[in-house]
């Protein structure tokens, strides 16, 4: 499709400029999508948390998973975000938001381990395998952000 301007000179919708505009319209919904879902997440924590008085310990448990998860999807809608105001994909947050998610993981586990009463020996073996994969991956990632944090080039200021 062509278009000319007052010059005469012929204009035509670019390709490339279309398809990066419909990538970016994507991508704020997707920020918008999460933002949405977090504080979704946020209210029924809290919501279910200020209604399971009874069981105080396993409603405190949840509402802390609760909030982490809406942390962990806040770090990834700032990230997309990011992502768009400099169009450069960074690194650096979706390590910090990986070591954030292991840290839940854990601490899930950890609670399971601690409200349980009892355990089989079989749950026991899992909880305790989930523990160590947990903590595996959150020192892994670390050490992804001490390699990035050492590895800056010459020239450069900070790795992403």
């Amino acid at each position: 499709m062509e278009k000319s301007d007052q010059e005469g000179v012929p204009h035509t919708i670019d390709t490339n400029s279309v398809i990066r505009w419909l990538i970016i319209g994507i991508e704020y919904a997707i920020v918008f999508s999460l933002m949405l879902v977090a504080g979704i997440v946020l209210v029924r924590s809290l919501v279910n948390f200020l209604d399971d008085w009874n069981e105080f310990p396993q409603s405190v448990v949840s509402a802390i998973d609760g909030i982490l998860v809406v942390i962990i999807l806040l770090d990834i809608a700032h990230t997309v975000f990011g992502h768009l105001r400099a169009s450069v994909f960074p690194v650096r947050p979706f390590l910090i938001i990986g070591i954030l998610a292991g840290v839940r993981d854990i601490l899930s586990s950890s609670a399971h381990l601690a409200l349980s009463g009892t355990l089989s020996s079989v749950d026991f073996r899992d909880t305790m395998i989930s523990l160590g994969v947990g903590v595996g991956v959150v020192v892994i990632l670390l050490l992804g952000l001490l390699i990035l944090r050492f590895a800056t080039l010459p020239g450069d200021e900070e790795p992403t």
